[in-house]
């Protein structure tokens, strides 16, 4: 006659359960991540690895054509480490990407806030224009600004002209550094906005209408319920724009490179445009690639902080 085994006896302890919820909540998320972590870093590995391994080489005509390189260690690095075109590449690099940054989020900000108060069909007509500026190639709408400052047909030296803003008549903007980087800040910061703006468009929705009403009650006016109210709740998708805008300005190649004809001078070199420089215009492709290397670095940095205050505001959410 067998033994009875009561129902108690198959049931995990406190000790299981306290287990398995301990591996669900803990080992699930990366779990999930997994598959798509792998896939990532399975397209990304071998051209990262071959950019670095080319890095550590003397790759030049003659052994593009041998198709064998000459192993230098870090003697590329130490090459651009001392070149003083380096240091200015790095700054100019640096400064035009802050500018970017701010101008794309101060405007996408305020036009975003514009959205929630103009009429439907108003918020219709410009969701759509910037979802037209978004979907336009990049090189066809750098041709239309290039046509804009041109120097004997663009609009802008006519328009300027006759607002009696100075005489424009022939003026070429990229005569000045200055003055050209600022056009070039324009033409990125345009290309940025549509993104940014719905993307923070999207999150104003989620900002609920009662700890707006009670914070105008408070006696609030509409910049503190903005800074202390809507800003806060909205900083990990300010964290998140930021992020990206900082990676496509800091990168940015086709814009320079198309608006000044294919041939940008010293005076307008961003670290994209001095890789490509010294690795197809001059070919030291190994000189070139441990530039890229470098572009890499600061953007990992960049990006694991503004990973980090990500994750510090989730934690405190």
């Amino acid at each position: 006659m067998g033994v009875a085994v009561s129902a108690p006896d198959l049931e995990p302890g406190p000790l299981m359960l306290r287990r398995r919820a301990w591996l669900r909540s803990n080992l699930l998320p990366y779990a999930l991540i997994s598959p798509s972590v792998a896939v990532i870093g399975g397209i990304l590995a071998f051209p990262l690895g071959m950019l670095v391994w080319l890095s550590l080489q003397h790759y030049g005509l003659r052994e593009l054509i041998a198709h064998q390189g000459r192993w230098v260690g870090l003697d590329n690095y130490r090459s651009i480490v001392v070149d003083p075109l380096f240091h200015q590449v790095i700054v100019r690099s640096l400064l035009f990407t802050f500018a970017c940054v701010v101008l794309t989020l101060v405007l996408s900000t305020l036009l975003s806030l514009l959205l929630l108060k103009v009429r439907r069909v108003v918020r219709v007509l410009v969701m759509s224009a910037l979802v037209f500026v978004w979907a336009t190639p990049v090189i066809v709408s750098v041709d239309i600004w290039q046509w804009m400052f041109d120097y004997e047909f663009g609009v802008m030296n006519y328009l300027l002209t006759q607002l009696h803003v100075g005489n424009f008549i022939h003026h070429n903007w990229f005569d000045n550094p200055v003055q050209g980087l600022g056009v070039l800040v324009l033409v990125v910061v345009w290309g940025a906005i549509p993104f940014v703006t719905i993307t923070l468009f999207a999150g104003l929705l989620q900002v609920p209408s009662d700890v707006i009403d009670a914070a105008h009650v408070d006696g609030a006016d509409a910049w503190q319920r903005f800074w202390f109210v809507t800003a806060p709740i909205l900083k990990p998708i300010f964290l998140i724009v930021t992020c990206l805008s900082t990676i496509w300005d800091f990168g940015v190649f086709n814009q320079i490179y198309v608006m000044l004809n294919a041939r940008p001078s010293s005076d307008y070199f961003t670290i994209a445009i001095y890789s490509y420089r010294e690795s197809f215009g001059v070919t030291q492709y190994g000189l070139g690639a441990s530039i890229a290397v470098v572009m890499v670095i600061v953007l990992v940095v960049v990006t694991f902080f503004y990973v980090r205050e990500t994750v510090k505001v989730a934690e405190i959410a």
